[in-house]
């Protein structure tokens, strides 16, 4: 591992500029403009300070103070502008930078959401919660230090020492020669540092993603943790992950740390050296071969008043040198960091190829369709066909699935040769031990995934004609586990449905017996919940789970373990509003509880991934297959 180079890739670093300069095409250049004037006028002080010296030993020579006071009180003011106008550039440049720096990461943020929304389920299967929230945190930090620090100290530093390279060349080639031969030495140290550092730095940003994910899911499991008393074993993992963290964050500063002395040491021996080289020039008297006298054919004495401004630059030099050795590490986690970030964006989207809509109709009593924007309750699905025509086709919910296969992994089925009808109005159970397949089934039909083999198709349609978006609106689900999210009551249960009323939102609730609980909430219906509903029971956030999906009113019901959260004395109360909720409706039923599966129009029993009984309650009983025994000898299935 201490071989391995850093995997800094150039074009993350062309892209995070395009990307900055696409955001703020007028701010950046202007801000370019501020660190230009900044820099320059940083470099101007030597000429000056020069000039100034060669006036006072004029006037040492000649005594003519008051000649030579009317030389230096202009210089002296041009300085003067010089600062002032620095003065405006800078404070120009750092109110920019604030816009663009935090406009910047906004932007940046906004598109991770917007791309994370159009991901596919299994991208959150694959990956823990945390580390994708470490790009959100961690990852857009390091940007933040980029854009708003070391960008602009960068450029700067360049401007700064490019105009200085030319000032010294200007003044003495000789002694440049000195100070870039202590630049190589320094970039010689810094390359060799500073890679070992960017390292450690890249790790170090992922080393903090495996933390924070780590750390994410102990806080969302801390009642399991506690219940198992595995409390000693969760502080040794994570002593683990952490020391992973330390070890890289370690070597990345212990790099770091050791680079801006190297750097000033090869600085202050250089700033000797010149001093040295400097005296032996003036005492040897030795010409001072400049660009400027080489351009006017001249050859002129090298003077005290030119090596102390040259000191002075060397330092100036070396000391900016020294600035862009300290920001390679802020750009390597920046880049570190872009890279993750990027790795989100360029996740494949999640495919969708439909054209099928759906779309409000009226219903004529011949059975025409008619398509409207007005809000009809009625909906149809609008096919358009390839030779230009199209055709609607009411929306009853009529599912069909005929020789499926699927598997999560390739060359490990998990569904084989899965067919079965559902007609509108009837209610279809699975049963069966867990890892038979059940859920599977319905994040097929939801298309979370997409079939292998065979066919789904829905009122006659194939489902992968359908848009995702339509055919989700048609379909409701309700979840072992309810997420709830920040917000009152009510705005909970109208997530099933945006353009719901609160009459509408009430009477779902009423359905699915949470009316009762919820009216003894402190502010009834709009009472505040956060941090998924803590203040709820589970069987509470379940019942508001069915609230939700009741309110969208979908002609097809999908109810993974719908009540198994609920006692009971409340599971009847439910049972009786979801047989109202279920009239008309195709309903799939995933449960254990074999008391909610009994009154199926059809149950089925799913054994690794094939359908090995189906058919009603009494006929399953009559076949004494393994529903029979499942019902015979316990009325759970685990």
């Amino acid at each position: 591992m201490e071989k391995q180079k850093p995997q800094i890739k150039v074009g993350s670093i062309k892209r995070l500029l395009s990307l900055l300069v696409k955001a703020y095409p007028v701010m950046v250049p202007i801000v370019a403009v501020c660190i230009l004037i900044g820099a320059v006028t940083a470099s101007l002080p030597a000429i000056f300070q020069q000039k100034i010296y060669v006036l006072i030993g004029e006037w040492m020579e000649s005594g003519d103070w008051a000649g030579a006071s009317k030389q230096i009180l202009p210089l002296v003011t041009t300085l003067a502008c010089f600062y002032v106008v620095s003065l405006l550039a800078g404070f120009t440049q750092s109110q920019l930078m604030a816009i663009i720096t935090q406009g910047f990461l906004n932007k940046m943020r906004q598109q991770m959401f917007s791309k994370m929304q159009n991901l596919p389920v299994k991208y959150f299967d694959t990956n823990k919660h945390g580390d994708i929230m470490s790009h959100y945190t961690n990852d857009i930090d390091t940007l933040r230090q980029m854009v708003s620090q070391s960008l602009p100290t960068l450029l700067r530093c360049i401007i700064l020492l490019t105009s200085v390279m030319c000032i010294m060349l200007w003044y003495s080639l000789w002694m440049t020669l000195v100070v870039l031969l202590g630049v190589f030495a320094m970039l010689k140290v810094s390359r060799k540092v500073g890679s070992g550092s960017a390292k450690y730095f890249i790790r170090q940003q992922k080393s903090m993603g495996k933390t924070e994910g780590f750390i994410q899911e102990m806080m969302t499991g801390q009642k399991v943790v506690k219940v198992f008393n595995h409390e000693p074993q969760s502080r040794k993992d994570f002593q683990a992950v952490n020391n992973e963290l330390y070890e890289d964050a370690f070597r990345a500063h212990a790099y770091a740390n050791v680079l801006g002395p190297i750097i000033n040491n090869i600085g202050n021996t250089l700033y000797v050296t010149i001093a040295v080289v400097g005296g032996i020039l003036l005492l040897s008297h030795t010409p001072n071969i400049a660009v400027s006298c080489i351009i006017k054919g001249t050859v002129a004495a090298l003077s005290i008043d030119i090596v102390i401004p040259f000191l002075n630059m060397a330092k100036q030099f070396t000391g900016n040198v020294n600035q862009v050795a300290q920001q390679i590490n802020s750009i390597a986690m920046a880049i570190a960091g872009a890279e993750r970030i990027f790795e989100l964006i360029d996740e494949e989207p999640e495919v969708d190829e439909g054209y099928v809509t759906l779309v409000n109709a009226e219903i004529a009593a011949d059975g025409s369709i008619r398509e409207t924007a007005e809000k009809t309750g009625r909906w149809a699905w609008k096919h358009p066909h390839h030779d230009g025509t199209l055709t609607y086709t009411e929306l009853k919910g009529d599912i069909v699935m005929k020789e499926v296969d699927f598997s999560y992994v390739p060359g490990k089925p998990v569904l084989h040769d899965i067919s079965l009808y559902a007609k509108p109005g009837q209610k279809v159970a699975f049963v069966g031990a867990t890892g038979a397949g059940k859920t599977t089934i319905t994040n097929l039909i939801n298309r979370f995934y997409d079939i292998e083999d065979g066919k789904i198709r829905y009122d006659n349609i194939n489902i992968n004609k359908i848009k995702k978006a339509d055919l989700r609106n048609s379909l409701g689900l309700i979840l072992q586990d309810t997420n709830l999210f920040t917000g009152t009551v009510m705005e909970n249960i109208r997530y099933g449905n945006l353009e719901a009323t609160d009459e509408e939102c009430i009477n779902a609730a009423k359905l699915a017996g949470a009316d009762d609980f919820i009216t003894r909430l402190p502010q009834g219906y709009e009472t505040m919940l956060s941090n998924n509903g803590e203040n709820l029971s589970q069987g509470q956030r379940q019942l508001l789970g069915i609230a939700r999906a009741a309110v969208g009113d979908p002609p097809v019901m999908i109810m993974d373990e719908a009540t198994s959260s609920i006692d009971t004395r409340t599971e009847r109360i439910v049972q009786q509003g979801m047989d109202k909720l279920m009239e008309g409706r195709t309903v799939f039923v995933i449960a254990h509880r074999l008391s909610t599966v009994q009154n199926s129009n059809v149950i089925m029993v799913l054994d690794h991934g094939r359908i090995i009984e189906r058919g009603t309650h009494d006929d399953l009983i009559a076949q004494q297959g393994q529903y029979y025994q499942l019902y015979t000898g316990a009325f759970e299935l685990e």
